[in-house]
Order: C-alpha cells, then structure tokens, then sequence
C-alpha cells in the first residue's frame, strides 16, 4: 500500500529526502488535526473561562450599589445624587451591604484612588507576572507547567479572597491572582496552536478566544444569580473550578513538542507525537508502525544535525527576550506589535468600564460586551485562512477607533437622545477590538519562531494589559468630558494600528523554529520582492 507517511523511506539512497521542519513532520506523519489534538486544544483553551472570570469579576464585586431615602426630610430627596452630603441616618442600600466591597468596607466616600486600587492592583500584577512569568515557558518550565503553575496560583489567590478583612489585603490578593493568570492566555495559545500544522494553526488559536468569551459570558450570569448575597461568594464560586482544571491539566495535558525539540528533549516530544497522531482505527497497528519508523528516521535527521552549527536554546530564562531586543528584525517586529496591542488594549479593557458614562445596566451591558466576542472569534475563525494578516489588523483597528470617536460626538450634540446609537457604537468598537486582538495573536505566533514565540506573544499581552491599567483612570476623566475616554480610545487604536504597516505579511508561511531560520527566511522574502 503507497502510504503517504511511508514515502520518505523508501526514497533511493543517492538522494537523500530534503530535510523535514516540524510543520512537515506533523502534516506528513501525524495530520494537519486529529480528534486527540481536538481534545487536547479543547482542554487547554478553557482556561480562558477562569481567565476572563478574574479579569472582570471587579465589575460585580467593586461596584457601588444603589440606595435609597430613609428619611423624608430636607436632608434626602431624590434630586441628591452625592451620598457623601447626606448624614448616615438619612439614606440606606437598596441590598445587604455585603453585596460590595465599597458598601462592606464603607468606601462609598473614599478617593478614586482607593476605590480603583484592587482593579489596579490586579493589572500591575499582571504585568509584573508578564514580565517575571512568560520567559519560563520558553525557558525551563515550557508551556504546559507555566500554564499549570499559573492556574493553579489564580485559583488559590481567588479562594484566600474570600477571606480579606479590609481593602489593602484584598487589594494585594488581586495583585497576587493578577501576577498568577498574566501568562495563563499566552501559554495557552501557543501550546495549542504548536500541537497542529499549518493548516488548522489559526482555527485552533481561535478555540483559546472562545473559551474567554464563554468565561466572560458565564460571569454576569453568576453574578445576576448571586445578585444580593456577599461578593465573596462569588468568589467561591470561581475558584473552586480553576482548582479542578488545574488537576485535569497536570495529568492529561501534553507538554508542546516543538518545544521539546527545541529543548534537545527529542524523545519526549517523539513519544508526545505519537499520542496525539491521527491514525485510523481501523488501522492502528500499521499506522503506528509507520509512525514509528518515520519519527526513528526524523530522530536521526535531527542528531545528525548536531555535527553541525546549530542554533542551540540556553537555559538561562531571559535569553529568549534578549534575542529578541539583540536581532534588528525581532526588535522591529516585537515593538510594533506592543504598539498596537497597547491601542487595542485600551479599548479592550476600557469600553466595559466606560458603559457606565453612559448609563446602561451593569448585568446587560456586560453580558452585550461579551457577546460581542462571539462574531469576532466565528469572523476570526472563518475567515483566518482569507484575510490578509496586516490588512486585517489595520482594518479592525480602523473600525474601532471611527466607532470611538463616534461616540464622543454624539455626546456633544445636544439634540436628541443618543443613548441607542451610542451603545451600538460601543459594541461594535468593542467588536473590533477583540477582531483585533484576534488577528494579533495570531499574527505574533507567525512573525516569531519557537525559541521566543512565547515571550513575544507574552509581551503583545503585556502591551494590551499596559492598556488596562491607563484604561480606568480615562474612564475616570471621562465622565467630565468624553474626550478623555471615548475620544482617546479612538484615536489611540486607530493610529496604533498604522505600526503594522511597515511588517512582513505571514498568511500562509511556515513556523520557524529558531532565529537563524526566521532570519533566513526573512531575507529571501525581501530578495523575492526585490526582484
């Protein structure tokens, strides 16, 4: 039988077969995407549901709630809308105070700062975990322990939340589960999407944006069930699945095995190979075989190439970063990418905490943002094989920043209720911020080889997290005047998003695996185009 996977073999011994990739091992010997690469992608997405549920869950648990009068006197009426001038007898909560933590700890009158610290907190863990975290997973840990080890610090941080007795504890509680989930997407993304060929590569980095779309969906549903009960049981209720993921992780997820062979780990990442090929069952025992002949011969290939000078991975975890800032072409490529992830970011993160400028219920307006993820990742999905990588970021980024600044206008005409038409703008900039950060993401995974693949995808989610952080304090300012808000978000994602311009198009190439390929690579397209 004149089996594919058999071919090389049987090649005539005076012409050796030209030298494999990985991208051509896994097409040629395992399939472009199995049922066990389904699963195993499927396993490591849904991290993303713990991901976004930590990311927003201050939306519910840092709100301030509703009152009412309790008194009918000159003190309190319904024109007042500063509770901070009214004596403590005059007014109370429309629910127990333990619905917020600003009722709880009778933070209704603190200073923006004080209010805004665990949001904040929670961003400045992350990017500090960005920084510390994300070059393990290229480095000594790999993909599939960084993203154990960041489950399982999220879901411990969330449960000792529960117990904070005032603002500061619970404020650094956020900083912790912030520094813990800031490399659970990035190491999510790329293990996955490095378990498939080319072919499938940006259907499967979609399945990690759809996990986070249904974390953020199952949120405003558990927070509207939880609706006038302690904040703190909502905690619960998000930290006790992450603990059970983190264990369904560590015993049935496979470590990446680009990564292992970058590692010189060959072995491991042959007999990884091995258990998530697509055979047919109904020939097990041959394809198996065959398998196993055609690793045993990629085995030699990649020991023979140890004579020769190769590229070899240091263990030393900020080596993958210090190529990328070494390398003119890296450096280009990394810092026009964290351009327009801060951009994106801004709108990202902002426009769910802005719905408040324009006054819409706090239950609906998420549950509408998060919907919005749903066309994003399906457009995202279909059309990831057609559209243009760069064209596609510059477009999304486009749309959004035109719906942005849209805004603002409307809120200066003094004609009319735009409240409808204000909303709708904001969803569809919202919309094509997650196109963008969409095509982003799949996009960095193809303008960087494995050896810092992982710290460069980490830094774009830096980048976009750096947004968050400026993000509140806008929304803040915007509530005075729009341009602060609405208006820079605008412009900020529109005219990040120009630094694409000047990058290499990836649709359809090959993954590298080191620097030395990229490079070369590189350089031949530039030659092509000249000619």
């Amino acid at each position: 039988m004149d089996d594919e996977s058999t071919r090389p073999l049987m090649t005539d011994s005076n012409s050796p077969p030209p030298r494999r990739s990985l991208d051509d091992t896994i097409e040629r010997y395992i399939g472009s995407f199995g049922w066990a690469q389904f699963l195993q992608a499927s396993l490591v997405s849904f991290s993303g549901v713990f991901d976004a549920q930590q990311t927003f869950i201050s939306v519910f648990t840092d709100f301030e709630p509703t009152w009412h009068c309790t008194e009918s006197d000159s003190f309190c009426h319904q024109s007042v809308s500063n509770i901070c001038i009214l004596p403590k007898s005059a007014w109370s909560w429309d629910f127990s105070p333990h619905v917020s933590v600003i009722s709880e700890w009778g933070l209704q009158c603190a200073g923006s700062f004080v209010k805004g610290l665990p949001e904040s907190s929670f961003f400045v863990g992350c990017l500090i975990g960005g920084v510390i975290l994300s070059t393990l997973a290229d480095s000594s840990l790999g993909r599939k322990n960084m993203l154990f080890l960041s489950c399982l610090v999220m879901s411990i941080s969330t449960m000792l939340t529960v117990f904070s007795p005032n603002i500061w504890v619970y404020a650094f509680l956020r900083f912790v589960n912030g520094f813990g989930r800031a490399t659970i997407g990035t190491c999510a993304l790329v293990l996955s999407t490095e378990l498939v060929g080319k072919k499938w590569r940006g259907q499967v980095g979609i399945m990690s944006f759809f996990g986070f779309m249904l974390g953020f969906l199952s949120l405003p549903l558990i927070a509207y069930v939880n609706r006038g009960n302690s904040w703190r049981i909502l905690y619960v209720w998000t930290s006790i699945p992450t603990v059970i993921y983190c264990v369904l992780v560590r015993f049935f997820v496979c470590e990446s095995p680009r990564w292992l062979f970058v590692r010189g780990r060959r072995q491991e990442a042959i007999s990884i190979l091995k258990r998530v090929a697509s055979i047919p069952l109904t020939d097990v025992n041959n394809g198996g075989a065959a398998i196993s002949m055609s690793f045993s011969s990629l085995q030699i290939e990649e020991e023979e190439e140890e004579e020769e000078e190769y590229e070899k991975p240091s263990v030393n975890s900020y080596t993958a970063m210090k190529k990328l800032v070494e390398k003119r072409w890296a450096f280009k490529r990394l810092s026009a990418i964290m351009a327009v992830a801060f951009g994106i970011g801004l709108v990202y993160y902002g426009m769910p905490l802005a719905l408040s400028n324009l006054d819409f219920n706090v239950y609906l307006s998420a549950s509408f943002n998060a919907l919005m993820d749903l066309p994003a990742n399906l457009i995202t999905l279909f059309l990831v094989d057609k559209l243009s990588r760069r064209n596609a970021l510059i477009g999304f980024t486009a749309l959004g920043g035109v719906s942005s600044v849209l805004i603002f206008a409307l809120q200066n005409m003094r004609i009319g209720n735009h409240g409808g038409l204000q909303l709708a703008l904001e969803l569809i900039s919202y919309f094509s911020a997650c196109s963008a950060f969409n095509m982003e993401m799949i996009y960095t995974i193809e303008l960087f080889p494995t050896c810092v693949r992982n710290s460069a995808i980490a830094m774009a989610r830096q980048a976009l997290v750096l947004g968050g952080v400026f993000s509140p304090i806008m929304v803040a300012a915007g509530r005075k005047n729009g341009f602060w808000s609405f208006g820079l978000f605008g412009l900020a994602i529109g005219l990040l998003g120009l630094f694409v311009v000047g990058l290499p198009e990836t649709k359809g190439s090959d993954l590298c695996d080191t620097m030395d390929e990229e490079e070369c690579k590189d350089r031949k397209n530039n030659n092509s185009v000249i000619a």
